[in-house]
């Protein structure tokens, strides 16, 4: 082996010895972690709270003066959300009238019907019907998630189905502030440092990914009994 290729080969190893220790970084989302190695969410530092809750999102459950506020962000054509829709609603049952859940929508490039999904929720959530479309969209995600082509009309298929108007439905999607609306979350969340859904913080601390019951409950008892 020449002198010049050895140390050819010399660099591209350390390249990717670099390269290898960076994505393993980033699996690891930056969390803090505990003495045993382990992610400690108490440990993180709170997101910014202007960024995590704004005054038009959207909550699926609202208490005043809740001592505690659960942000997840989404995309309702993940299949990861969806395997973590039962526990959310296992905690918004558990917790009823005293916590608040709050959706931002996150909905990932790589998913073609992610962002009118999102849009169609945001309709339906201007007609007064947000948790309906929420729960519908994960109920039949196996049925339109994961397709090229486009599910619009699917979705205004479950607006008939909940009783909405569905021309004001179809204005709405359409509507250019709607979509602007879902995008504005994808950038909070982008400058909150989300890179997958799905995300959850508990009054700003983010929880590990794809957070258990026990996990999420203890998070909330802690910020319910401080």
């Amino acid at each position: 082996m020449s002198k010049n290729l050895g140390i050819t080969l010399g660099l591209i190893m350390v390249a990717v010895i670099g390269l290898g220790l960076l994505v393993a970084l980033d699996d690891r989302g930056g969390a803090p972690a505990a003495p045993d190695g382990s992610a400690d969410p108490q440990a993180a530092p709170t997101a910014p709270a202007g960024l995590l809750v704004r005054e038009d999102s959207r909550h699926l459950d609202r208490v005043e003066e809740a001592p505690v506020t659960v942000v997840e962000f989404l995309d309702f054509e993940c299949e990861a959300c969806r395997a973590q829709f039962p526990v959310m609603e296992r905690i918004r049952e558990d917790y009823d009238g005293r916590i608040n859940t709050v959706i931002r929508y996150f909905p990932m490039p790589g998913h073609t019907n992610a962002e009118p999904a999102a849009a169609a929720v945001e309709a339906a959530a201007q007609q007064g019907a947000l948790e309906q479309m929420y729960v519908r969209m994960y109920e039949t995600q196996a049925e339109w998630g994961e397709s090229q082509d486009s599910k619009a009309e699917v979705f205004v298929g479950f607006a008939e189905d909940l009783g909405l108007d569905t021309e004001e439905f179809v204005r709405a999607v359409e509507d250019p502030a709607t979509l602007e609306r879902v995008r504005s979350d994808f950038r909070d969340g982008v400058a909150l440092g989300v890179r997958g859904t799905p995300t959850i913080f508990v009054n700003g601390r983010p929880t590990p990914s794809m957070p258990g019951y026990e996990t999420l409950s203890a998070m909330i008892d802690r910020e319910l009994e401080g």
